[in-house]
This record gives structure tokens, sequence and C-alpha cells, in this order.
């Protein structure tokens, strides 16, 4: 069945928390957000209030959570644990600079993770969740994380999960993907604000 390219899936990346601030990876600890991560968050509001979502999918992670609840979608929130961030594994907690003092030009998208997943596994969790969305008619709106959210782009996009290195992303970011003619596209990525098109 051909895909309907008038879909569009809005990407939201949490609001700011203190290790995001610090750079540290933060993938299963449940940290909450910072004051400013909770005004992004609020600030979401009258952007999604522009769009008729058939479908609201979050993180379970409580900053995900949050975020989606202030940005004023809680009543339809559905929580999938596909959307949890990647698994970190003994480098939860750590920022890129402490990893690389262990391991020289370590990087996430180029470096095992040790005990924790691979980007071939979280490829497979955005698969499923692009495949859901594909089933789904109508707009969707997911929240979640950035190392997440970066190879979501790139499977949507048909990239391998790895091109997710050249897609930055901000927290409380507004990302807009869809399509161009019949070719999957991202349409809008890490802005401050959106405009419905």
């Amino acid at each position: 069945m051909p895909e309907d390219t008038r879909k569009q899936v809005l990407v939201f990346r949490h609001g700011q928390t203190e290790w995001s601030l610090n750079g540290k990876h933060t993938s299963i600890s449940d940290i909450d957000l910072t004051d400013k991560g909770r005004q992004d968050a609020v600030a979401l509001r009258p952007i999604v209030a522009q769009w008729k979502f058939s479908l609201v999918l979050c993180s379970p992670l409580k900053r995900a959570r949050e975020t989606c609840q202030l940005a004023g979608l809680d009543e339809v929130m559905e929580i999938d644990p596909d959307l949890t961030e990647w698994n970190y594994g003994q480098y939860e907690g750590m920022t890129t600079e402490e990893i690389r003092k262990q391991v020289p030009g370590w990087g996430i998208f180029s470096h095992p993770v040790p005990g924790g997943e691979t980007p071939g596994d979280v490829a497979a969790r955005c698969d499923r969740a692009i495949n859901r969305i594909l089933e789904t008619p109508g707009d969707v709106a997911l929240f979640a994380h950035g190392h997440y959210l970066r190879v979501f782009a790139a499977r949507w996009l048909k990239l391998a999960p790895e091109q997710g290195a050249h897609f930055v992303l901000n927290t409380g970011s507004l990302n807009r993907l869809g399509y161009e003619h019949e070719n999957r596209a991202i349409l809008t990525w890490n802005a401050l604000r959106l405009e419905q098109q």
C-alpha cells in the first residue's frame, strides 16, 4: 500500500534537564525537567494547538511525559516503550569527555556501548514506531529523546541508524517530518518555532 504523503510527524525532544544541560548521557535515569525545561514545554502549547493528531506517542520516561503533559497533550498521550532513549549501559550519567578519557575518539554512533544498545537495536525500535505511524491515518506527534530521535530521523529517511550523527537536536526543539512528493523528508529540524504548512 502506498504511503499517505500528506501525513506529517511532529517530533519533540523533551525539555532541558540538569543532565542534558551538563552533557551527561541520560537513558533510563528518570531525571526531572529544569524550570527552563518546563517553560520550553509550556511554550509548545500554541504550536500543538494548531494540529489535530490521530496519535500522540510518548516515551515512558518522566522528562518526556512531563514535556508532553505541559504541551497540553496529556489526555491523548499514549506511552510507547519503543520511544525510550538509547540505553547507554555503563556510560549512563557520563559526559562524552569523560568517556573519551577511557576510549579516545569515542562516539555514540561509531563505538560500542558496554552493557547498552547498538545503533541497530535503537533502529529496530524506531522502525516499529515508524510502521505504527504509517499504519495510522492522519498526523502524529512523538515526545522522546535526543539520540533516539536522531536515529528516528535517519530511519524515517531510510538511512542507516549511524547517519543520525548528522542530525543535531537540542532539548525542547520542534521538528517536522513528512514528504516532498513521494519521498520521505525532513520539513523542519531543531527549530524554536514551527509553522503549519
